[in-house]
């Protein structure tokens, strides 16, 4: 545990052994708390305390949101724009020269005027609306805008391409007899003079690159491209892409057949290919290719082509392509209506220009420049920078500037990554100096990444312009962070949502830090985000910690520590998360060791300045910034797996110590001040709740922040001493007598049951584990035990009200008790019983609308306690009466358990038959039975009796059984063990004594007894006795074998050693026939030696009150043997 809970270890370590509060106040009569009229401080006095606690007032108040740690996005209150985050138009792109924004404006005329394809449903389509709008972006004069078209009408027309990519087909026609085929595609740009002008008369045909075709003259070989054979597949993938020129991108078209590759082969080799016919179809085909294969080995030529099988074409005109390329699925087309076709084919296409009339193009400018500059050119334009949102922007192109970018982009061949690229270049810049949405960047990094990972790479001059983007917003987003608290406050949310797609777009730069064959980091990012944090922190609260002169530098500090445990709350609940998830970064840890280093190397230098001065007014002050360091280093230990031994508060306690001692002193004394006004004002009799828990707790100061606030021994000292002033002043009140004082003692109780639980609250709030894993919410050993001895403590101070409280009924209880017992056989029971029951009624229901639950529950303990003793009492006063008089106090009995239990309400049913219910139930029980029945009981409640030290008195061990034959009780006694030495020489002369019982069962039957065992502890003796008895009477209900072991003396009486009996219903042979030979059959018992316990006595004080003389002979005989056993301690 931290040094900051030193001083609580060594208070805990002060009370380990705990006594009572209050015998240390009544042995301690000299000291401050003994005598609470003249409390010990000089610095504050009594009518000061208001201003006193006042002002802890407010450090409470001030810890009360301290608690615990802070739920995550609590601080997030507003969601009013966020700061403005700095621009510096030096960060983006150059500005263009005059020239270089005419080439611009005439490349982008270009591209406008010689565009090419079909544009999309989300694309201008009217030219003069495109070029209307580069006159307004460009800022040209409609003369000069119509010079420069004339003079880009002029130039050269560019050369056109068209990109083509073969990627897959599927479902193919199967040529070949096993069911497949072996696809390939031929494909070439039909000339506007080799296209089908004429299509109604061509109706039934189309092109075919077959060669001999006599339907159209042949291609030259230039412009056809023929792809791979992919053999036995019907689904065939090709990834092969082409370029093919294009003359007139109105007329020509692009012509594509997929043909089914077959070898020429001989009518052997066909024939053995029988094997791989399929179906009913493959044997058809197996039969055609034999008739073709016999064919070709006859009369074919060497350049005729009678092998590969037709699967389908297709004819797209090259003006129907879209503008942005096309990449979809084309279904294939028959070439004439009897050829039988299906499938489908997966082809890109996309039309650009190979060589540009246009300067930049002659001054080798690439087309990735070009888009460069003409893109940054119509963001500045498009983005509305002076409006109050532009910083919400997300980069909404107007659809003019959309089309011509799409253009551009498409003519100048720039594959989707380019694009990508370039949008993240000059986004990014624009960013730096004209505020974007984060989220739009975060899009482009995405969008750039996904790109990334199917391209192969970028030129290397491409690279480069990448990494400076990314080398220059990173180095961007790091100053942002320098000054993270400006500019994304932890209060607004909308700001702390760009911190969030901030990181999560610095993050994903570290994703392309891989990649680059130069890398744009000179250092891991996540380092750099870390020493730009620590650069906020220094500057955030480097400044504010610069001491002040005078008498404001403490105040100063204290305002200090408590913004920088705000700002650490701010931290933890809603940067440390975004950090940590996003770029790895431990925000919480770095900011909390510099603050608190910061903060604690202040402390350290005022705690040695002020000492030397120190007074009332700085001691409050330093325990204020105690309570705050106190909770600074609390939080820090709050979050699992945190070590605060290695922090710069540790040991920072010591240094508090003369301010903390000083502070607490005058708090003892001030509280001892205002309990004793508080019971001085009260006016105890008119209080049903006595002292309000805000006035106990008023004093106490928070006891969750620091160990050192409460000791344990003050809070509890504090609490007795309220408690018996509270009685005290009951005591002395003049004329306090009978219901007025039943009433101001019921206030009284109640106090003292609140005080015990508020105090045992408090106590718990002490609760902290004993080191940085201890069990949450176990009380420490040492406080365990104050609060244990401080629970003893009230809960005596309870019963000592509870008993003055009932003391007053004693006299009225044990008069009606009295009536009960004198009222004549004549008046019925519940007659007799009803004053008592009026009474109780009565007190009761006052009791019931003065006290709490609690010590409602408390009074009736310990009124049934005085009822019952009051019955026995009764009970022992009446001797040799009518059987009736004991019904009458049974009956009365259990009138007053209903009454007391009241039906669940009140106690419950165990604890009301518990205790002295139980004896007095006995005595009732046994006044009701008769002579026999009562020695009966006395055996039957030896039979019952089991010896707590077995060890004591020994042990004997016997054989029973009952011989059914002879009518007669065979009685073994085999030996003895463990026997008492009641002898000088540490031994005994034992012999066991055999007798039945009860006498009035077995009248006839004489004692007998074994031989002596001279100078032993463990006879044996191994004797058999009969005992001539029906077997009816030993099943008789308290029949039993009574063994008393005596020690016989020579010169005096004998000494009695122990006894035991066993009972004669379990015996073999009496509950059933015996089964088995000779006299000793039987499996021997052991029986414990005892002596007569309480519990066999009840029975027998009923016989000594009994005036027949079969109860006196019993009781004599029973006298006798006592006298034996008194000589044995």
């Amino acid at each position: 545990m931290s040094t900051l809970l030193d001083i609580k270890s060594s208070v805990l370590r002060q009370v380990q052994v705990c006594p009572s509060f209050r015998r240390r106040a009544e042995q301690d009569p000299g000291s401050a708390s003994a005598n609470p009229q003249e409390p010990a401080t000089g610095a504050w006095k009594p009518g000061d305390g208001v201003e006193f606690f006042a002002q802890m007032r407010l450090m409470l108040k001030k810890g009360e949101g301290r608690q615990g740690l802070p739920c995550p996005e609590v601080p997030l209150r507003s969601g009013s724009p966020p700061p403005r985050e700095p621009v510096d138009p030096s960060r983006g792109l150059r500005a263009l020269t005059p020239e270089e924004v005419e080439m611009l404006y005439e490349e982008a005329l270009y591209t406008v005027l010689y565009r090419a394809g079909t544009m999309g449903p989300d694309q201008v389509d009217d030219e003069e609306a495109l070029l209307s709008y580069l006159r307004q972006v460009f800022g040209t004069s409609p003369e000069e805008h119509a010079e420069a078209i004339e003079r880009v009408r002029k130039a050269k027309a560019p050369t056109y391409a068209l990109k083509v990519s073969v990627m897959r087909a599927k479902n193919l026609l199967a040529k070949d007899p096993n069911g497949f085929s072996d696809p390939y595609c031929m494909l070439g740009i039909l000339p506007a003079s080799g296209a089908s002008r004429e299509p109604g008369t061509q109706k039934e045909q189309r092109f075919s690159f077959r060669k001999g075709s006599k339907r159209s003259s042949p291609l030259p070989a230039k412009c056809i491209q023929v792809t791979e054979v992919k053999s036995s597949t019907l689904n065939p993938v090709w990834k092969e892409h082409f370029l093919f020129e294009i003359e007139d991108v109105n007329m020509d078209q692009l012509h594509v057949d997929i043909w089914d590759h077959d070898d020429d082969v001989s009518l052997v080799e066909a024939c053995r290919k029988l094997n791989e016919v399929i179906g009913l179809k493959g044997v058809s085909r197996y039969f055609k290719q034999i008739v073709k294969s016999a064919r070709a080995n006859g009369t074919a030529g060497p350049t005729e082509d009678h092998a590969d099988d037709f699967l389908g074409c297709l004819n797209i005109p090259v003006r129907e392509v879209p503008v942005a390329g096309v990449d979809r699925w084309f279904k294939l087309e028959p070439r004439s209506s009897a050829s039988s076709v299906q499938g489908d084919c997966h082809l890109v296409l996309k039309l650009i220009t190979t060589q540009r009339d246009t300067a930049m193009s002659h001054r080798g400018r690439s087309g990735f420049l070009s888009y460069l500059l003409l893109l940054s050119h119509l963001l500045r334009c498009e983005h509305p920078a002076e409006e109050p949102d532009s910083s919400s922007w997300r980069g909404e192109l107007s659809t003019p500037a959309a089309t011509i970018l799409c253009l551009h982009g498409a003519q100048s061949n720039l594959s989707p990554l380019q694009l990508a690229v370039l949008y993240w270049q000059v986004s990014s810049r624009h960013h730096q100096t004209h505020t974007l949405d984060y989220s739009y960047l975060l899009g482009l990094l995405e969008d750039m990444q996904a790109h990334w990972e199917e391209a192969a790479s970028l030129p290397q001059e491409q690279e480069e312009s990448l990494a400076d983007s990314f080398s220059a917003f990173s180095e961007f987003g790091l100053q942002l962070l320098r000054q993270l608290r400006d500019y994304f406050p932890a209060t607004n949310s909308t700001a702390v949502y760009r911190l969030e797609l901030l990181l999560k777009c610095l993050g994903k730069l570290q994703f392309f830090q891989p990649s680059f064959e130069i890398c744009p980091f000179e250092t891991e990012l996540n380092m750099d985000v870390a020493a730009a944090l620590k650069v906020c922190s220094n500057a955030q609260w480097g400044s504010a910690a610069s001491p002040t002169s005078g008498s404001q530098r403490l105040p100063g500090l204290i305002a200090l520590a408590d913004a920088i445990y705000d700002d650490l709350q701010s931290c933890y609940s809603v940067y440390a998360s975004l950090f940590h998830s996003i770029l790895s970064v431990d925000f919480f840890t770095l900011t909390f060791r510099q603050l608190e280093r910061l903060v604690a190397e202040e402390a350290w230098v005022l705690t040695e300045e002020l000492s030397p001065k120190m007074t009332l007014e700085v001691a409050s002050g330093l325990f204020e910034l105690y309570l705050t360091l106190a909770d600074l280093q609390r939080f820090w230990d709050s979050i699992p797996g945190r070590d605060s031994r290695s922090l710069a508060l540790a040991g920072i306690h010591t240094a508090f110590l003369p301010a903390v001692k000083l502070w607490l002193q005058v708090l003892r004394d001030q509280a001892k001040w205002r309990l004793q006004g508080a019971v001085d004002v009260d006016t105890v009799s008119d209080a049903r709740h006595g002292l309000t828990l805000p006035r106990l707790r008023g004093w106490a100061p928070r006891l969750q922040g620091s160990p050192l606030l409460s000791p344990p021994q003050d809070m509890c000292e504090a609490t007795v001493f309220y408690t018996e002033l509270l009685r005290k002043k009951v005591d002395t009140q003049p004329g306090a007598a009978g219901e007025a004082v039943s009433e101001a003692l019921c206030v009284v109780l109640n106090n003292v049951e609140l005080v015990r639980k508020a105090a045992g609250q408090a106590l718990k709030g002490l609760a902290w584990p004993e080191g940085p894993m201890g069990p949450e919410g176990v009380l420490p050993r040492p406080l365990l035990s104050c609060t244990q001895a401080l629970d003893d403590d009230l809960q005596r101070e309870a019963r000592t009200v509870t008993a003055h409280l009932t003391s007053k009924m004693v006299g009225d209880i044990r008069k009606y008790v009295q009536h009960i017992s004198l009222s004549p056989d004549s008046i019925q029971n519940d007659e007799a019983v009803a004053p008592l029951m009026k009474f109780l009624d009565e007190k009761l229901a006052l009791l019931n609308a003065s006290l709490v639950k609690g010590n409602l529950n408390r009074v009736l303990e310990a009124l049934w306690e005085l009822l019952l003793q009051a019955i026995l009492q009764a009970l022992g006063a009446n001797r040799d009466v009518s059987a009736d008089f004991y019904s009458r106090f049974h009956f009365t009995l259990e009138a007053l358990v209903n009454f007391f239990h009241a039906e669940g309400q009140g106690l419950p049913l165990e604890s009301l038959r518990d205790g002295s219910y139980k004896r007095l139930e006995e005595e009732l029980r046994l006044h009701k039975c008769s002579t026999r029945e009562c020695i009966e009981q006395f055996y039957l409640d030896k039979l019952k009796q089991r010896t707590l030290e077995q060890s004591r008195f020994g042990r004997l061990s016997v054989r029973c059984h009952y011989e059914a034959a002879e009518q007669r009780l065979a009685v073994e006694v085999l030996h003895a063990a463990d026997l008492p030495a009641l002898d000088a020489n540490g031994l005994s002369d034992p012999f066991v004594i055999v007798e039945l019982g009860p006498p009035h069962l077995f009248p006839l039957v004489r004692s007998q007894r074994t031989q002596v065992k001279t100078r032993t502890l463990h006879p044996v003796y191994d004797e058999l006795f009969y005992f001539s008895v029906p077997v009816e009477v030993c099943r008789r209900r308290g029949a039993c074998v009574l063994f008393t072991v005596m020690d016989h003396d020579w010169l005096s009486t004998n000494d009695f050693a122990g006894e035991a009996a066993l009972g004669l219903s379990g015996v073999s042979g009496v509950t059933r026939p015996h089964v088995g030979r000779g006299a000793r059959a039987g499996q021997p018992v052991t029986l414990h030696l005892c002596r007569p316990r309480a519990q066999v006595r009840s029975a027998l004080r009923m016989l000594e009150g009994r005036t027949s003389k079969e109860a006196q002979e019993f009781v004599k005989k029973l006298k006798e043997l006592e006298k034996c056993m008194e000589a044995d301690p």
